[in-house]
């Protein structure tokens, strides 16, 4: 429904606070079921949530686009072309995400800032102007998360420093950027602008960058991420971001020592926090948590019944995936037999995109050998011979590894660092929810070639 029509007053069945995988995908099942839903997001730039604007969709697109590029060489035009064809990308979807839901009759869309009144009221300021005062049965928060800026000297009021959004509306490739923070976010711009041509330094508060690897899985992942351009400062501490002649300067203290690093760009990746500040919580009797997280129960269900927070805003994983599966928890709530929960959610994996992406799901073999008695199996890509696929995209760097139950042949765990991680690790985590164990993914038939044949002879190897 179209907002030029909406009255300053509505009654609903539910009313969603921001448009993300969970709660859009809520509001378009509802909706089509004959609820009167009212969908409220404060910026037209937004609607479909992080992942098609800002987080999962364009940066995977300027991923895609800069895998065959010479790295020997800075492609400013390459970059220019791909900024363009993302930017085509993440409108059509945003375009495709607000119709799925303007055209049901059932579903009103409010573009503005919302905020509780009292626990059953959700106040709109929308941008056309009017205010709207929603009063809904059932409400859902699904604000999502925004980056964190700590209090470093100089770190958001130097120009030409950006979070992971505005890194992405970039006009022009920067000869140098300087990331600080050696997290998944960080690593994906690293690698990602390295794979343009730009000198890219990272620099790491902690002792290393994924840390919480395995030692074998982490060094191979430096080593891709240092044969692309990529230098990595790690135990460095910034204390400040400034202008120079130089461009912006980053300072930092490392064993005892000030240092600095000039770029043209800084990415600031330091982490995301829940998008919770100006929504009335407290007037609406919504408890949230030291983080500034919603606090829910494993149905999503708040300090009040008939709220539910979904996606980012309510602490969990920060994945889209995640999203979409507490959509399907608090449908349970509000029109299936109430059985689904958090606690069904078992062997869930997930990924670091650089090239090739680093895939994970379960345990790693540090952890397993602390709680069972294991088998593990590591290859690198280059070693496996049974495995023609990597050899004919031309991507034969990385590993793969599978840790398992020495007892039971139960598979505890993986991380595939290769071509196609991202897919096959799937396979992986369906194995390991459903019982299937590394000896029948050894055995089992796949098609040829391909990555995933490589458990042929990676699990042969136990």
């Amino acid at each position: 429904m179209t907002t030029d029509a909406v009255r300053d007053e509505l009654e609903v069945d539910l009313a969603v606070i921001g448009f993300g995988k969970g709660g859009k995908t809520l509001a378009g099942v509802l909706g089509t079921q004959g609820w009167r839903v009212v969908m409220i997001e404060q910026s037209p730039q937004m609607y479909g949530g992080t992942c098609i604007n800002t987080g999962c969709v364009p940066t995977k697109s300027l991923v895609f686009q800069s895998e065959h590029l010479n790295r020997e060489t800075a492609h400013h035009r390459a970059f220019r072309a791909a900024e363009a064809a993302t930017t085509r990308l993440t409108d059509s979807l945003r375009s495709i995400n607000f119709a799925a839901l303007d055209e049901l009759d059932t579903v009103t869309v409010l573009t503005g800032r919302g905020y509780f009144t009292d626990p059953h009221t959700v106040r709109v300021e929308t941008l056309s102007g009017p205010h709207v005062t929603v009063n809904a049965r059932w409400v859902v928060i699904d604000t999502g998360s925004q980056p964190v800026y700590p209090p470093i000297p100089g770190l958001r009021d130097t120009a030409a420093v950006y979070d992971s959004a505005e890194m992405l509306g970039l006009d022009e490739l920067p000869d140098r950027l300087t990331v600080l923070g050696g997290g998944y976010i960080g690593l994906e711009f690293a690698a990602m602008f390295a794979a343009y041509g730009c000198a890219v330094t990272v620099v790491e508060r902690g002792s290393e960058v994924l840390a919480h690897e395995d030692d074998d899985v982490a060094k191979t992942a430096r080593e891709i991420l240092a044969s692309c351009g990529v230098a990595i400062k790690t135990a460095a501490d910034v204390t400040a971001v400034d202008h120079s002649v130089h461009g912006v300067t980053v300072r930092y203290l490392t064993s005892g020592a000030t240092r600095s690093v000039d770029a043209d760009a800084v990415l600031v990746a330091l982490g995301r926090r829940p998008a919770t500040e100006n929504l009335g919580l407290d007037v609406a009797g919504v408890a949230v948590d030291s983080a500034g997280a919603v606090v829910v129960d494993d149905v999503l269900r708040t300090t009040q019944h008939h709220i539910f927070a979904v996606g980012d805003v309510n602490g969990g994983p920060q994945f889209t995936y995640i999203s979409l599966d507490d959509y399907r928890i608090v449908l349970s709530q509000l029109a299936g037999d109430g059985k689904r929960s958090t606690a069904g959610r078992l062997a869930v994996p997930y990924t670091l995109f650089m090239t090739p992406p680093l895939a994970r799901v379960g345990l790693t073999e540090k952890a397993a050998r602390q709680m069972h008695a294991i088998k593990a199996a590591a290859m690198r890509v280059a070693d496996m011979a049974t495995m023609p696929r990597a050899r004919i995209v031309d991507q034969t760097s990385g590993m793969m590894k599978v840790v398992v139950d020495a007892d039971t042949d139960e598979i505890l765990g993986a991380a595939l660092l290769s071509y196609d991680a991202h897919e096959v690790i799937n396979t992986v985590a369906l194995a390991m929810r459903h019982g299937i164990t590394a000896g029948e993914l050894r055995d089992a038939i796949y098609t040829h070639p391909s990555m995933t044949e490589g458990f042929n002879q990676l699990l042969s190897s136990l």
